[in-house]
Protein backbone atom coordinates (compact mmCIF):
# COMPACT_ATOMS: atom_id res chain seq x y z
CA UNK A 1 0.00 0.00 0.00
CA UNK A 2 1.05 3.56 -0.65
CA UNK A 3 1.28 6.26 2.01
CA UNK A 4 0.12 9.86 1.69
CA UNK A 5 2.81 12.16 3.07
CA UNK A 6 2.06 15.85 3.61
CA UNK A 7 4.87 18.40 3.62
CA UNK A 8 3.70 21.80 4.86
CA UNK A 9 5.35 25.14 5.58
CA UNK A 10 3.16 27.03 8.07
CA UNK A 11 3.29 30.20 10.15
CA UNK A 12 2.58 30.24 13.88
CA UNK A 13 -1.05 31.06 13.08
CA UNK A 14 -1.29 28.16 10.64
CA UNK A 15 -1.05 30.03 7.32
CA UNK A 16 0.66 28.22 4.45
CA UNK A 17 -0.15 30.51 1.52
CA UNK A 18 2.58 31.56 -0.93
CA UNK A 19 5.71 30.70 1.06
CA UNK A 20 7.98 30.88 -1.97
CA UNK A 21 7.50 34.31 -3.52
CA UNK A 22 5.32 37.44 -3.87
CA UNK A 23 3.83 36.26 -7.18
CA UNK A 24 3.18 32.69 -6.08
CA UNK A 25 -0.42 33.13 -4.89
CA UNK A 26 -1.78 36.62 -4.12
CA UNK A 27 -5.36 35.27 -3.90
CA UNK A 28 -7.51 37.21 -1.45
CA UNK A 29 -5.09 40.11 -1.39
CA UNK A 30 -2.41 38.10 0.41
CA UNK A 31 0.55 40.48 0.69
CA UNK A 32 3.22 38.37 2.43
CA UNK A 33 4.19 36.07 -0.42
CA UNK A 34 7.75 34.78 0.01
CA UNK A 35 7.64 34.76 3.81
CA UNK A 36 9.69 31.54 4.09
CA UNK A 37 12.65 32.70 1.97
CA UNK A 38 14.32 34.93 4.61
CA UNK A 39 14.26 32.06 7.14
CA UNK A 40 15.90 29.36 5.01
CA UNK A 41 19.02 27.96 6.67
CA UNK A 42 21.15 24.81 6.63
CA UNK A 43 18.83 22.85 8.91
CA UNK A 44 15.84 23.73 6.73
CA UNK A 45 17.74 22.48 3.67
CA UNK A 46 18.71 19.24 5.38
CA UNK A 47 15.16 18.49 6.48
CA UNK A 48 13.64 19.30 3.09
CA UNK A 49 16.25 16.99 1.59
CA UNK A 50 15.24 14.30 4.06
CA UNK A 51 11.59 14.71 3.06
CA UNK A 52 12.48 14.12 -0.59
CA UNK A 53 14.96 11.31 0.10
CA UNK A 54 12.40 8.50 -0.01
CA UNK A 55 10.90 7.24 -3.29
CA UNK A 56 7.78 9.29 -4.05
CA UNK A 57 5.33 10.56 -6.62
CA UNK A 58 3.91 14.06 -6.32
CA UNK A 59 0.27 14.65 -5.39
CA UNK A 60 -0.72 18.23 -6.18
CA UNK A 61 -3.67 20.56 -6.33
CA UNK A 62 -4.33 22.59 -9.45
CA UNK A 63 -2.71 25.87 -8.39
CA UNK A 64 0.41 24.26 -6.95
CA UNK A 65 0.71 22.14 -10.08
CA UNK A 66 0.66 25.27 -12.23
CA UNK A 67 3.37 26.87 -10.05
CA UNK A 68 5.56 23.76 -10.23
CA UNK A 69 4.96 23.20 -13.95
CA UNK A 70 6.11 26.75 -14.68
CA UNK A 71 9.34 26.21 -12.74
CA UNK A 72 10.73 22.70 -12.40
CA UNK A 73 10.83 21.66 -16.09
CA UNK A 74 13.18 24.63 -16.60
CA UNK A 75 15.31 24.17 -13.47
CA UNK A 76 17.63 21.37 -14.62
CA UNK A 77 21.23 22.54 -14.73
CA UNK A 78 20.59 25.14 -12.05
CA UNK A 79 21.29 25.13 -8.29
CA UNK A 80 18.37 22.72 -7.71
CA UNK A 81 19.32 20.39 -10.55
CA UNK A 82 18.99 17.18 -8.51
CA UNK A 83 15.50 17.93 -7.24
CA UNK A 84 14.44 19.22 -10.66
CA UNK A 85 15.51 15.98 -12.32
CA UNK A 86 13.63 13.98 -9.69
CA UNK A 87 10.45 16.03 -10.05
CA UNK A 88 10.62 15.89 -13.84
CA UNK A 89 11.05 12.11 -13.94
CA UNK A 90 8.38 10.97 -11.48
CA UNK A 91 4.59 10.80 -11.81
CA UNK A 92 2.62 13.93 -10.90
CA UNK A 93 -0.99 13.25 -9.80
CA UNK A 94 -3.08 16.41 -10.15
CA UNK A 95 -6.44 17.02 -8.48
CA UNK A 96 -8.44 19.15 -10.89
CA UNK A 97 -12.07 19.37 -11.99
CA UNK A 98 -11.50 22.11 -14.57
CA UNK A 99 -9.95 20.18 -17.45
CA UNK A 100 -6.51 21.65 -16.80
CA UNK A 101 -4.01 21.18 -19.61
CA UNK A 102 -1.29 19.02 -18.08
CA UNK A 103 1.84 20.17 -19.89
CA UNK A 104 4.39 18.69 -17.48
CA UNK A 105 5.60 15.28 -18.62
CA UNK A 106 4.33 12.45 -16.43
CA UNK A 107 1.21 14.25 -15.20
CA UNK A 108 -2.00 12.32 -14.43
CA UNK A 109 -5.35 14.03 -13.68
CA UNK A 110 -7.53 13.07 -10.69
CA UNK A 111 -11.16 14.08 -11.13
CA UNK A 112 -12.32 13.03 -7.66
CA UNK A 113 -9.45 13.65 -5.26
CA UNK A 114 -10.78 11.71 -2.27
CA UNK A 115 -11.88 8.63 -4.21
CA UNK A 116 -8.87 8.59 -6.52
CA UNK A 117 -6.32 9.01 -3.72
CA UNK A 118 -8.06 6.29 -1.69
CA UNK A 119 -7.70 4.03 -4.74
CA UNK A 120 -4.05 4.95 -5.27
CA UNK A 121 -3.29 4.15 -1.63
CA UNK A 122 -4.40 0.56 -2.22
CA UNK A 123 -1.83 0.10 -4.99
CA UNK A 124 1.83 -0.80 -4.74
CA UNK A 125 4.19 2.06 -5.37
CA UNK A 126 6.10 4.94 -3.81
CA UNK A 127 4.66 7.39 -1.31
CA UNK A 128 2.30 10.11 -2.55
CA UNK A 129 3.94 13.35 -1.44
CA UNK A 130 1.89 16.54 -1.23
CA UNK A 131 3.38 20.04 -1.29
CA UNK A 132 1.39 23.28 -1.04
CA UNK A 133 -2.06 22.44 -2.42
CA UNK A 134 -4.14 23.79 0.48
CA UNK A 135 -7.53 22.72 -0.86
CA UNK A 136 -6.28 19.23 -1.68
CA UNK A 137 -4.68 18.85 1.75
CA UNK A 138 -7.97 19.78 3.40
CA UNK A 139 -9.77 17.16 1.31
CA UNK A 140 -7.21 14.53 2.31
CA UNK A 141 -7.50 15.45 6.00
CA UNK A 142 -11.30 15.48 5.86
CA UNK A 143 -11.28 11.95 4.46
CA UNK A 144 -8.62 10.57 6.83
CA UNK A 145 -6.22 9.83 3.97
CA UNK A 146 -3.05 11.34 5.48
CA UNK A 147 -0.47 8.92 6.91
CA UNK A 148 2.36 11.33 7.72
CA UNK A 149 2.74 15.06 8.35
CA UNK A 150 6.04 16.91 7.98
CA UNK A 151 5.25 20.35 9.38
CA UNK A 152 7.76 23.21 9.25
CA UNK A 153 6.45 25.88 11.64
CA UNK A 154 8.15 29.24 11.15
CA UNK A 155 8.36 31.94 13.85
CA UNK A 156 6.13 34.46 12.14
CA UNK A 157 2.45 35.45 12.41
CA UNK A 158 0.83 36.37 9.08
CA UNK A 159 -2.60 37.39 10.33
CA UNK A 160 -4.58 35.80 7.49
CA UNK A 161 -4.32 33.62 4.42
CA UNK A 162 -4.94 30.01 3.42
CA UNK A 163 -4.42 27.62 6.32
CA UNK A 164 -3.47 23.96 6.54
CA UNK A 165 -6.31 22.99 8.89
CA UNK A 166 -9.95 24.04 8.85
CA UNK A 167 -13.05 22.79 10.66
CA UNK A 168 -13.52 20.05 8.06
CA UNK A 169 -10.49 18.00 9.13
CA UNK A 170 -11.35 14.54 10.45
CA UNK A 171 -10.49 14.06 14.12
CA UNK A 172 -7.34 11.92 14.28
CA UNK A 173 -4.38 11.26 16.54
CA UNK A 174 -0.79 11.59 15.41
CA UNK A 175 2.45 10.73 17.20
CA UNK A 176 5.73 12.60 16.94
CA UNK A 177 8.31 10.47 15.11
CA UNK A 178 11.07 13.09 14.93
CA UNK A 179 11.57 16.74 15.74
CA UNK A 180 14.20 19.41 15.27
CA UNK A 181 14.55 23.14 15.89
CA UNK A 182 16.52 25.24 13.39
CA UNK A 183 18.80 28.06 14.61
CA UNK A 184 16.28 30.63 13.33
CA UNK A 185 13.50 29.15 15.50
CA UNK A 186 11.73 27.05 12.87
CA UNK A 187 10.24 23.93 14.47
CA UNK A 188 10.35 20.89 12.19
CA UNK A 189 8.15 17.99 13.25
CA UNK A 190 7.43 14.62 11.64
CA UNK A 191 4.13 13.07 12.72
CA UNK A 192 2.71 9.60 12.01
CA UNK A 193 -0.99 8.72 12.01
CA UNK A 194 -1.81 7.05 15.32
CA UNK A 195 -5.42 5.94 15.51
CA UNK A 196 -8.36 7.74 17.07
CA UNK A 197 -8.34 10.72 19.41
CA UNK A 198 -8.22 9.65 23.07
CA UNK A 199 -10.02 11.73 25.68
CA UNK A 200 -9.84 12.02 29.46
CA UNK A 201 -11.40 14.03 32.28
CA UNK A 202 -9.88 16.34 34.90
CA UNK A 203 -13.24 16.97 36.60
CA UNK A 204 -14.01 15.87 40.16
CA UNK A 205 -15.94 12.64 40.57
CA UNK A 206 -18.62 13.17 41.66
CA UNK A 207 -18.92 16.69 40.25
CA UNK A 208 -19.44 19.59 42.64
CA UNK A 209 -22.89 21.23 42.89
CA UNK A 210 -21.42 24.26 41.10
CA UNK A 211 -20.22 22.02 38.27
CA UNK A 212 -23.62 20.31 38.00
CA UNK A 213 -25.24 23.74 37.77
CA UNK A 214 -22.74 24.82 35.11
CA UNK A 215 -23.46 21.75 32.99
CA UNK A 216 -27.21 22.26 33.24
CA UNK A 217 -26.78 25.87 32.24
CA UNK A 218 -24.74 24.81 29.19
CA UNK A 219 -27.52 22.41 28.14
CA UNK A 220 -30.18 25.12 28.52
CA UNK A 221 -28.15 27.60 26.46
CA UNK A 222 -27.39 25.08 23.76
Amino acid sequence: MRKVVVGAFVSLDGVMQAPGGPEEDPTGGFSHGGWVAPMVDEVFGEEVGRLFSQPFDLLLGRKTYEIFAAHWPYAEGGPDDGLARTFNSITKYVATRKGLELTWKGSVPLGDAAADVARLKQEDGPALLTQGSTDLMRTLLANDLVDELHVFTFPVVLGGGKKLFDDGARAAAFKLAAGRVAPNGTVIAHYLRDGAVNTGDFAMDPPTPAEVERREKMLREG
